[in-house]
């Protein structure tokens, strides 16, 4: 029998019945989620055949719920598919709305073909996505700006700038620089120096293969300065390691890193704990499987709480989170800073 929505909740969360379900690999993300928005999770299941085939169900009843879904989508791409199949269950079973909370959206490193025969992933699983019937999508630091696009359905993009300036401003650095470590950051290391009145510093990198880096360049001033590197993501940690080895190198005073979504494959915590980065500061939008001294977890449980309620009685959360990379939409200066530590480098053109 379908439970009628309580009173509390609806002073709290509107008229619209509200359930958080969680898909395996991201329990340890929706229970903090679910206990910031006083909830408990949805009870749901996952049959498991011989041949590894799986099939999620819901164990209570979803007719005309606000169905949110987390999961992060890192790999195996069966994080991927066991989200398609949920969202697929959700809109058989009448859910009023589905909503995919993705807090780390994978394979968008795909967002482009950057050679001949190669598909482009991000755009593909937003297809999937829309295939089985998302209604919206929640998700945090997309690695291109321009995959909401890939989308035919509402999308909420939150920034760990949210907890990530908080914290660095507490750390009280003088002489602090904000760094990029590669040009594609460029844009999100520009509002981060901007919001903390401080100086900006990049790194040029060219790339042998995926994953491989075959050479490195500092762009500008870090001698005595407390560098912050800035990324959306560290997966094998040779680019962080490489460019915090380089600056240390040329005088740094300290140098942390801030990724929202800690992959660390491979090696990466090794070569995280042997390279100049004091400390790596991430979020726990996938699960940390390596634990070190140098890793410091902060939660977004908070923010994506937050978020899912203002989702469900129709609030606006661009005030809330988008402070920073507002910042970086506004299109003339942009590039200033980046142009001013770059002076007349000769690969690089912003015009």
């Amino acid at each position: 029998m379908h439970n009628p929505i309580s009173n509390r909740q609806k002073e709290m969360y509107g008229n619209a019945p509200m359930k958080i379900f969680s898909c395996r690999s991201s329990f340890h993300l929706a229970e903090k989620i679910a206990k910031e928005l006083g909830l408990e999770l949805g009870k749901s299941s996952v049959t498991e055949f011989s041949e590894r085939e799986f099939q999620p169900c819901f164990d209570e009843s979803v007719r005309g719920d606000m169905v949110f879904i987390i999961q992060s989508t890192n790999p195996p791409a069966d994080n991927l598919f066991e989200l398609l199949l949920m969202i697929d269950a959700a809109k058989r079973a009448s859910a009023y709305k589905v909503i995919a909370v993705i807090p780390y959206y994978g394979f968008a490193r795909q967002d482009r073909k950057d050679r001949r025969g190669v598909s482009i992933g991000s755009k593909l699983s937003a297809d999937l996505l829309s295939a089985a019937g998302v209604d919206r999508v929640i998700t945090m630091d997309l690695h291109a700006d321009q995959i909401q696009g890939f989308f035919n359905v509402p999308v909420d993009h939150l920034f760990g700038s949210a907890i990530f300036a908080p914290y660095i401003l507490n750390l009280k650095l003088d002489s602090l620089a904000v760094s990029a470590p590669d040009m594609g950051g460029s844009k999100r290391a520009n509002a981060y120096s901007r919001h903390l009145q401080s100086e900006m510093v990049l790194c040029y990198k060219l790339r042998k293969r995926p994953n491989v880096i075959e050479e490195m360049s500092v762009i500008g001033e870090v001698e005595d300065r407390n560098i912050v590197i800035i990324d959306d993501m560290v997966d094998t940690g040779g680019s962080i390691a490489l460019a915090a080895n380089m600056m240390k190198e040329r005088g740094a005073k300290s140098i942390r890193a801030f990724a929202t979504h800690p992959i660390l494959s491979g090696d990466a915590v090794e070569k995280i704990n042997n390279s100049a980065i004091e400390e790596l500061v991430v979020t726990d939008s996938v699960p940390l499987t390596i634990h070190s001294g140098k890793i410091k977890v902060l939660s977004i449980a908070g923010i994506f709480a937050s978020t899912i309620r203002a989702v469900n009685t129709n609030q606006s959360i661009r005030h809330k989170f988008c402070i920073l990379i507002t910042l970086s939409y506004i299109c003339t200066p942009i590039f200033k800073n980046v142009k001013r530590v770059m002076g007349s480098y000769h690969d690089c053109n912003f015009e």
